[in-house]
């Protein structure tokens, strides 16, 4: 080989080990190796045909990749320079590939800065020719599809954006380009968020995920991103959150500037959804700054955008008089917007300005705003077309047309129904209700205030049902079994478990926990899609609700603002009570919890139990004046089924006077009440003990003299497996074990065995779950309120799953309280009373050490 072949061939080393960085997204050491070939070149002082050729490939990658870490003009510049190098070139297929290749990164630079119609037109000029020039190797052309595909889902062509990358596929796993494929898969997850299929789209993210890993490490940070923005449609900005923590270093070492200020307006949207103001603020400015430097004029307004939305929600949640030169900034940036054609964000921007101006009492310029608003589009993402129908109902109030208002506010839960019944995973179905909540809660307000006699409840009670805790209205569906979940569910129990060996030992633990940690995200993402969670039931209808009740009273609490009221349904009727300061109501309600957890332990010295006893007695004194004592006459001496609001779904309601040794069940809404309300079966019985439980609770196989054909599983036999296999398609499982609430993800609660623990996702997902669940030595039962009155912990989503009855501990529960009180309950249960009366009796001994209480059906 020639001194000039072998510089040559090294030349053209260099340049793939830089394409090969940069589709990685490392430009910097791509830029170091082109900049290197680049040398090479000139020190050869050869113009043949073959150093021309070689030369313009290296300024067109170099182009590309100081336009990701710089400037667009600089990408421009070089590719402009690459392009008067052609001329050097004899005219053939060579050149017209070449020029097929620089006019193809024109097109992809153009996209980058907002001038999407030019990217397509100059792509569809080329894919011909790539077609007539096409190699063996089929990368230009499928990488080219792929680019096209992108600028198509950008610009709302959904069906023209899924054949290329379809295209782009098939000539990946033709010729086995699994960069090219990783890279497509992300676009069409891309394409199914567009279309509003949430799990469709973290399914094809995560298999981007799965190739990329090892095709283009560097390029999974980007998805990510993609990812964040999926699960803010959800409402998932915790989720979303840590998503973007995870990219957002990885971006910034490898400057890819572009996708870097992207993910700052993520993060900053996520920011916003969590009430951190400050921080939404500091990221949209940092991000507007990065794409003015890039001459991204486009996604600089997104940015200047999500910097006023902040303010705007700040002022909005706090609900202070706005200051004129917010709504009218707001109303700037939209032009800007409409003049590039950004519709969903011009539309966003005059929605927010129009809750400002009708804050103001500028009706008339609100009113006018509004109708300037672009309507919606096949594309435009739930939260958008949420704010539209919020605007609409706030401005009918506004101008006094109530009737108005509620249209809207049914029109647009409706909607988000629609779009919540696509979601897979419940905590994709419990986060979408985020978007709705403002809604919601003005349609309550606003029947609240003017309720009035028996139809006036009765129409409270329904909104009300439209309103609060829709996870629970879904009829679960089969979990489809899924290899990569379950392996991380094994590999979370073990890892588990050696943190209590490790702790126990006085060994470091930090490792073991990231990892754990790590698992139940990866986990948590398999889940959003691997199985839809249900399939949707109608909302009960008030009538419903009545004629199952039978003799039963059921009383639903209203929260709005501070205002606390209730519907009592009874004998088919309904009636309003108000009930006065719902704050009030919250803070008796935390102070009576703390009061039960201080007098939890069994060897309390009696004179500060009984100082404790005196504090838990008065506010359970209070609460009751407050809640019960205004119903009277109408809940008289029924049995209950009370609907919390809000924190009162941890009240230990049976502490209550008047609620001592009366049945009751209490559930997160009356359409899950009335799911889950057939007689359950009481065969076969299930006794689980779990390790370590100190004391007489922990004597599980004392209840074989109440249950003597029970199967009993504990000891060693208390592994995850056996438990799971004993509870499916059981009458009754009384779980004796340690646990843990999650409060961020009610699906990882868990219950600790022999083996690890026993996850809320695994028991929730069994195809024949338990009828009656008693949790007896922890407290399961406490639930995270999410947005839309959503109760979820371990208790939820055994009830979401398909149990009838879970009971449990709203508070600590001494060993011996606990033990003496389940072998009172299970010896009613045993004798064929229901649970809220089993229950009922059994709490009545002692209620405050006995704070447990009967959800779902009663």
């Amino acid at each position: 080989m020639s001194s000039h072949t072998a510089r040559l061939s090294a030349v053209l080393a260099l340049q793939r080990r830089a394409n090969n960085a940069a589709a990685s997204a490392h430009n910097v050491e791509a830029i170091r190796l082109l900049r290197k070939a680049l040398r090479l070149i000139e020190a050869s002082g050869r113009e043949t045909t073959d150093w021309v050729a070689a030369r313009i490939r290296v300024r067109i990658s170099l182009a590309l990749a100081t336009s990701e870490v710089g400037s667009t003009a600089d990408g421009f510049r070089g590719l402009k320079r690459a392009r008067a190098e052609l001329e050097q070139l004899p005219e053939g297929p060579l050149r017209r590939e070449l020029d097929a290749v620089i006019t193809g990164q024109r097109a992809l630079l153009l996209f980058r800065v907002g001038r999407a119609s030019e990217s397509v037109a100059l792509f569809d000029a080329i894919i011909p020719a790539l077609e007539d020039l096409r190699h063996d190797d089929g990368l230009l052309l499928a990488r080219t599809l792929t680019n096209r595909a992108q600028i198509h889902a950008e610009t709302g062509a959904v069906d023209a954006a899924a054949q290329d990358f379809h295209r782009a596929i098939r000539l990946a796993s033709e010729h086995r380009l699994r960069r090219i494929e990783g890279k497509a898969r992300h676009g069409l997850g891309d394409l199914a968020q567009l279309t509003g299929d949430i799990p469709g789209a973290l399914r094809h993210y995560d298999e981007a995920v799965r190739i990329l890993e090892d095709a283009a490490p560097g390029w999974v940070a980007r998805v990510r991103l993609d990812q964040a923005r999926a699960l803010l449609v959800a409402g998932l900005a915790t989720e979303a959150a840590r998503h973007l923590d995870e990219a957002l270093p990885e971006l910034r070492r490898n400057q890819v500037i572009q996708d870097l200020a992207e993910a700052e307006v993520a993060r900053a949207a996520a920011a916003l959804l969590e009430g951190q103001f400050d921080a939404a603020r500091r990221l949209a400015v940092s991000a507007r700054r990065r794409f003015l430097r890039r001459g991204n004029l486009p996604w600089a307004e997104v940015a200047a955008l999500a910097r006023l939305r902040a303010d705007a929600t700040e002022v909005l949640e706090e609900g202070r008089l706005p200051p004129a030169r917010l709504p009218s900034a707001l109303v700037e940036v939209s032009q800007r917007l409409a003049e590039l054609g950004l519709r969903d964000e011009t539309a966003a921007a005059r929605l927010l300005a129009v809750r400002l101006l009708l804050r103001r009492g500028e009706l008339d310029e609100a009113t006018a705003l509004l109708d300037s608003v672009p309507k919606p589009r096949r594309t435009t993402p739930v939260d958008h077309r949420m704010l539209l129908r919020l605007c609409r109902a706030e401005l009918a109030v506004a101008t006094g047309s109530r009737r108005s208002a509620l249209a809207q506010a049914r029109a647009g839960l409706a909607e988000l129904g629609r779009a919540r019944d696509r979601m897979g995973g419940l905590d994709l179905l419990c986060g979408t209700a985020v978007h709705g909540q403002e809604l919601g809660t003005l349609a309550v307000g606003l029947v609240l205030e003017s309720a009035s006699g028996q139809n006036g409840a009765r129409r409270l009670f329904a909104w009300q049902e439209r309103t609060r805790a829709q996870a629970y209205r879904y009829e679960p569906m089969p979990a489809i079994d899924d290899p990569v979940l379950a392996k991380h569910l094994a590999e979370m129990r073990h890892v588990q478990r050696s943190v209590q060996q490790n702790r126990l030992a006085g060994k470091p633990v930090t490792a073991l926990e990231n990892r754990y940690a790590w698992l139940q995200r990866e986990a948590s993402r398999l889940g959003w899609y691997t199985s839809q969670w249900g399939r949707p039931r109608p909302v009960a209808s008030p009538d419903q609700v009545a004629d199952a009740l039978g003799e039963r009273v059921m009383v639903s609490f209203v929260g709005h603002a501070d205002t606390l009221a209730a519907v009592v349904v009874r004998d088919g009727r309904f009636a309003l009570v108000r009930l006065g300061v719902l704050g009030d109501a919250v803070e008796l309600t935390h102070q009576l919890r703390a009061d039960l957890d201080a007098l939890a332990p069994d060897h309390l010295p009696a004179p500060l139990a009984a100082a404790v006893l005196s504090s838990a007695r008065r506010r359970a004194a209070r609460l009751d004046d407050m809640l019960l004592a205004p119903l009277g006459r109408l809940v008289a001496d029924r049995e209950l089924v009370i609907i919390p609001t809000g924190s009162l779904h941890a009240l230990p309601w049976g502490a209550l006077p008047s609620l001592r040794g009366r049945p009751l069940s209490v559930a997160p809404s009356a359409t899950a009440w009335l799911g889950a309300a057939s007689r359950p079966k009481p065969e076969p019985v299930v006794l689980v003990g779990g390790p370590g439980v100190p004391g007489a609770v922990g004597e599980v196989g004392k209840l074989t003299s109440v249950y003597p054909t029970a199967r009993l599983v504990d000891g060693e036999k208390a592994t995850s497996d056996a438990v799971l296999e004993a509870l499916d398609g059981s009458g009754l499982a009384h779980l004796v074990a340690h646990g843990a609430h999650e409060p961020a993800n009610a699906l990882f609660s868990r219950l600790e065995l022999v083996d690890g623990p026993l996850f809320a996702h695994e028991a929730a997902r069994l195809p024949n779950p338990p009828d009656q669940v008693v949790l007896a030595a922890c407290e399961l039962a406490l639930s995270h309120i999410r947005p839309g009155e959503e109760a979820l912990g371990f208790a939820g989503a055994l009830l979401a799953s398909g149990c009838r009855t879970v009971v449990g501990a709203v508070a600590r529960v001494g060993d011996h309280a606990s033990a003496e009180a389940m072998t009172d309950l299970h010896t009613r249960l045993a004798a064929g009373r229901s649970p809220a009366v089993a229950l009922a009796e059994a709490t009545a001994v002692d209620p405050f050490r006995r704070p447990f209480l009967c959800l779902g059906a009663g």
